[in-house]
């Protein structure tokens, strides 16, 4: 007995619908749904916070002070291990190998205390190019925090680390990236 080309698809289509009625079946027997017990998208709501807070920080001296010199005073007890954790999330556009080449960002070896668009290779955005200076603990500490604010212009999509111990991490992390890591402060 032979099938026409229309049965053969008409089976398929039985087939497949039969397969999603079955797996639809086994997920609804097997996970229990229950309502929501607090919102799902509180991470977003404490993101937008953050970044509306530091332009406040910008326009009190005093506060930026203090946040910078906590995390100033964090980054010494702060752990290079637990920030190359944290930096995973950043592997995706920066290198940090010595010699490495560039992704969609940088390469980050030796950055600490290097010239603000100052890496071979790599075309940077106006606004970081119109900073000048190096980057200081301070300036990276900013920079972590929201890049957008720190550099209004520029070209990186991260929306920075909204916890002082996890930029603190990451700076003692891309601090070790060097043959002569520079002084703490």
């Amino acid at each position: 007995m032979r099938f026409s080309i229309y049965e053969k698809t008409g089976f398929g289509f039985l087939a497949a619908a039969w397969l999603v009625w079955a797996v639809d079946f086994a997920g609804d027997t097997l996970v229990q749904a229950e309502p929501l017990k607090k919102a799902v998208f509180t991470a977003q709501k404490a993101a937008k916070t953050t970044t509306k807070a530091a332009p406040a920080a910008k326009a009190d001296p005093a506060a930026a002070a203090k946040a910078a010199s906590g995390v100033m005073a964090m980054l010494a007890a702060a752990d290079a291990a637990a920030g190359e954790k944290t930096f995973k999330k950043c592997k995706a556009c920066h290198s940090t190998d010595k010699g490495g080449k560039n992704l969609v960002g940088p390469n980050l070896w030796d950055i600490v205390g290097k010239a603000k668009a100052a890496g071979e290779g790599f075309k940077y955005s106006d606004a970081l190019k119109g900073l000048g200076g190096a980057w200081s603990y301070q300036d990276m500490d900013a920079f972590l925090a929201n890049p957008k604010t720190f550099a209004k212009g520029t070209k990186m999509s991260f929306n920075g680390l909204a916890k002082p111990t996890d930029r603190a991490a990451v700076i003692a992390y891309l601090r070790s990236l060097s043959d002569q890591p520079k002084p703490l402060p």
